[in-house]
């Protein structure tokens, strides 16, 4: 058997909601690496504010601020646009804000000097997306985030625990950017989902959202090298 077929057996048994955040999981780190629609990646817009203010904790501050205000603006999240490959469709605006979301604690990330393309921060991002505080999530799994993100490298990690580790934060995002328009629906393909998907999100969350991210993702010391 190979790779893509591996890959599909393991799909086929996923339930449901695996599946929904699974989903989730991978387009909102699309989101953080590229952008989506009008809405540009992580990076992208962190490096901008940051040219536009000189420095990254008024460049966070000035982020915090235009999120929640777009998250506040229902027009505007609904023109964000929605993610279309869900095997449960989500209504534009609460996709919209989960993207805005997103690009926003991933822009933190980044400006405090963690690392995106490492795995664990990656989950640390999605965690905090969702209102959670990666070190306590983890830490369930025996996982520490590293002052250092160069520290916490996946491949130390079983595979297991990788797996079970983004099933639940796959659970997280589900429960929080969950309507009743799509409780209705998870809740026929998965009995008993329906009391833990949570309502709509709105400014108020992002801002919350905003403040985890400045706790998650401390400033990093830059890495000198030293010469021999």
């Amino acid at each position: 058997m190979d790779a893509d077929d591996t890959t599909t057996a393991v799909a086929k048994q996923l339930s449901p909601l695996d599946k929904l955040g699974s989903a989730l999981t991978r387009q909102l780190m699309k989101v953080v690496d590229d952008g989506v629609g009008p809405v540009t990646g992580s990076r992208d817009y962190a490096e901008a504010r940051l040219a536009q203010f000189g420095d990254p904790e008024k460049a966070i501050k000035r982020i915090i601020a235009e999120t929640t205000a777009q998250s506040a603006v229902a027009g505007f999240v609904t023109g964000v646009g929605g993610l279309i490959t869900l095997p449960v469709t989500l209504p534009a605006n609460i996709t919209g804000q989960a993207i805005l979301n997103a690009r926003m604690v991933g822009a933190i990330a980044h400006l405090r000097g963690w690392d995106l393309e490492d795995e664990i921060v990656r989950n640390s991002v999605l965690i905090t997306i969702a209102g959670g505080t990666p070190n306590a999530v983890l830490a369930e799994f025996g996982v520490a985030v590293a002052r250092k993100s160069a520290e916490a490298a996946i491949k130390k990690l079983p595979v297991t625990i990788i797996r079970e580790i983004n099933k639940r934060v796959g659970f997280m995002l589900v429960a929080k950017y969950g309507t009743k328009r799509s409780v209705v629906t998870l809740s026929k393909l998965v009995p008993g989902v329906g009391g833990v998907i949570g309502g709509a999100v709105d400014a108020t969350f992002t801002r919350i959202v905003g403040r985890l991210a400045r706790k998650s993702f401390p400033a990093l010391a830059p890495t000198v090298d030293v010469a021999e």
